[in-house]
């Protein structure tokens, strides 16, 4: 964090007029009474004599760990922080938290401000992310993401059905009915009695066309089904699917449905592949299918209508153990797995999830999906259909993508194949597109003036407390500044004479221009005979309780403000008054407004302010500061506006 030099200011400094000037403010004003003209600056000393006299509240105390902490004074800010943290926590903002932390780290506390970090970021929780999408919203979204892809039908697809691709060393692996002679659309579904063997063709990554094809192997390859292989990296393990040809005619079991299991064979140092092995966690009661491994390879991924599930198929996972065995398969979840079919798993090398579904939002038949594996945004949490081309009104499956060259292949049943299930292989031109756009926008004005402040320096900070961006505003002092959805910014305004001011941003997961307008307040202000000090000194309201006009508690801490300015500067005098809402009889409401001004100026002088330095009135309800008078139907907040007190200079 910079260095900014920052005091705010609540110190009157007396400029005294000559009398030549005022001779020409009389000319100017035409007849303007004499008046004196007061300042303020350096919050700091005001706050800590008030606070040095036993006056404390959670603003003070902010007001002073702010004023150190944008000074980079660290050291100084530490104790007001903790103090506001532990002894009005009930008033502690999430960004003071963070603030916290930062002046904790800046002292070497670490632990410490690992844990005040953490209490921030339990505090500003992300919004949660929409997963569903009505009719109106899906179809455009899937048109948003169309375009992306340059597809054409492979040249290794026959006239029956091929589909299921994987890549292995310089070849592309990939399931074939073509030799079996047995015409079978949609093979993919599980409950067709066509033969699949695994065939491997050449691969030319920098067109993506596959040549030279031949049966994978012999030991793999059976008189049922094999489909959907994947490899390790160093080409030594087979993961692939084959139906259970244990049980009943052709792997069906009495109800006729094909039940599928995923085996694993290893590489012969001789060359060849090993007797393919079932895993652990297979069924003869429900189909495992369709194996896929993450970047590490210790997990693989697959779909299974096992009993549990939220659909007709699901997506799991389970741990491959060090010594070869597995865990526990678990299930994905519902922000992957539907009431409908979800199948298909491939993991890129950027941790992608691909997969098809027919339970989200899609064009028809199973559409191509893809959301980020371990999200760490909603919107990497997001499940998103990858658009047309790839997907279709048929079933669009079975995508892989290698994610350097861009290139990859997906299989469809659609119209104008060669055969059922076709190939299809497609370059991606573009990457994925960000639904949401967030920009943060506003204004920089004075805060007391409303007046515009061109060349105020913007800064834009993330949770870390890194710089993202950082520009001087223009004659209009606008700014706007485009950011991450769902993440949490700080929005820094500072300009030479006014206080630096911050505000915590948290983005929406939707795109939207968010308005944060930025009012600064002077260092120095002008303060002149008919100001008021309450509005001046920014005091919260002096409130009394019902039919009260004794002093509380939470009113003497504003008060001693008023104390500590008329202390520091003798000939300021002050008026005091006193103001009802409109509720109940005018003159008791004018009566109890003398009461409480009163007792106002009563507490000022036991301060030790001198008598004849103030005086009090009480206006009742005479004076409303808005439309809320006698037989009005205004909000409770708007009726509380008008009972207020003033401190009107005099003098």
């Amino acid at each position: 964090m910079g260095r900014y030099l920052l005091k705010i200011g609540l110190v009157f400094i007396i400029l005294l007029l000559g009398q030549t000037l005022f001779a020409q403010e009389k000319k100017l004003e035409k007849g303007k009474k004499k008046y004196d003209r007061y300042q303020y600056i350096d919050a700091q000393k005001t706050y800590l004599k008030i606070i040095e006299k036993g006056y404390k509240d959670a603003d003070l105390l902010k007001n002073l760990a702010n004023s150190y902490y944008f000074n980079s004074q660290f050291k100084e800010a530490l104790p007001w922080y903790k103090e506001l943290i532990d002894s009005y926590t009930d008033e502690v903002e999430p960004e003071h938290y963070f603030r916290y932390a930062q002046t904790l780290r800046a002292n070497e506390y670490y632990k410490e401000a690992d844990k005040y970090m953490q209490k921030f970021i339990e505090l500003t929780p992300d919004n949660e992310t929409k997963l569903l999408l009505d009719s109106s919203e899906y179809l455009g979204r899937i048109d948003f993401q169309s375009g992306r892809y340059e597809i054409e039908n492979s040249s290794v697809n026959s006239s029956y059905t091929d589909f299921g691709t994987t890549f292995y060393d310089r070849f592309v692996v990939f399931s074939s009915s073509r030799d079996t002679l047995i015409f079978e659309k949609t093979i993919h579904q599980w409950n067709d009695a066509s033969f699949l063997d695994l065939y491997k063709a050449e691969y030319d990554p920098t067109n993506g066309e596959l040549s030279e094809i031949e049966k994978f192997s012999k030991t793999i390859n059976t008189k049922f089904h094999e489909s959907t292989p994947v490899f390790t990296k160093d080409g030594q393990t087979v993961y692939f699917t084959r139906n259970n040809f244990n049980e009943g005619k052709y792997g069906k079991d009495e109800k006729g449905i094909n039940r599928l299991k995923i085996y694993r064979s290893f590489k012969k140092e001789q060359g060849g592949w090993t007797t393919p092995e079932s895993l652990s966690f297979n069924s003869n009661e429900y189909s495992v299918a369709h194996p896929a491994l993450n970047i590490d390879e210790k997990i693989l991924y697959f779909s299974s209508d096992m009993p549990g599930g939220k659909g007709l198929s699901d997506i799991y996972k389970v741990t491959i153990n060090p010594d070869g065995s597995f865990g526990e398969p678990e299930n994905l979840g519902s922000r992957i797995n539907t009431p409908g079919k979800d199948t298909f798993p491939f993991i890129s090398a950027n941790n992608d999830l691909y997969f098809a579904s027919n339970g989200h939002m899609g064009l028809g038949g199973l559409d191509v999906f893809v959301t980020r594996l371990n999200p760490e945004t909603k919107e990497e949490g997001l499940v998103i259909n990858v658009g047309k081309p790839v997907n279709s009104s048929k079933d669009d499956f079975a995508f892989i993508v290698d994610d350097k060259s861009k290139r990859g292949y997906f299989s469809s049943n659609r119209q104008g194949g060669v055969g059922g299930d076709d190939i299809y292989s497609f370059l991606q031109l573009e990457d994925l597109k960000s639904f949401c756009k967030i920009t943060i926008a506003g204004v920089i004005t004075d805060k007391d003036t409303n007046e515009i402040l061109p060349g105020a320096k913007i800064s834009v900070y993330d949770s870390s407390n890194s710089l993202i961006q950082s520009f001087i505003v223009g004659v209009e002092a606008s700014y706007n500044q485009q950011v991450e959805c769902g993440s949490k910014y700080f929005i820094r305004a500072e300009k030479e004479e006014y206080v630096t001011l911050e505000r915590l941003v948290n983005t929406l997961d939707e795109t939207q221009t968010m308005n944060i307008p930025l009012a600064m307040e002077k260092k120095i202000k002008s303060a002149d005979v008919g100001d008021d000090l309450a509005k001046i000194l920014s005091l919260k309201p002096i409130y009394f309780d019902f039919n009260g006009d004794y002093i509380r508690t939470d009113a003497t801490i504003e008060l001693a403000k008023i104390v500590e300015v008329m202390n520091q500067y003798p000939q300021m005098k002050v008026e005091v008054r006193s103001h009802t809402d409109s509720h109940g009889d005018d003159q008791y409401n004018l009566e109890l407004s003398e009461r409480r001004a009163k007792a106002t100026v009563a507490y000022i002088i036991d301060k030790g302010i001198a008598v004849d330095r103030l005086m009090g009135k009480g206006y009742g309800e005479t004076q409303p500061i808005n439309d809320c008078g006698n037989d009005t139907n205004c909000k409770k907040s708007e009726y509380q506006l008008n009972r207020r007190s003033e401190f009107i200079i005099i003098k």
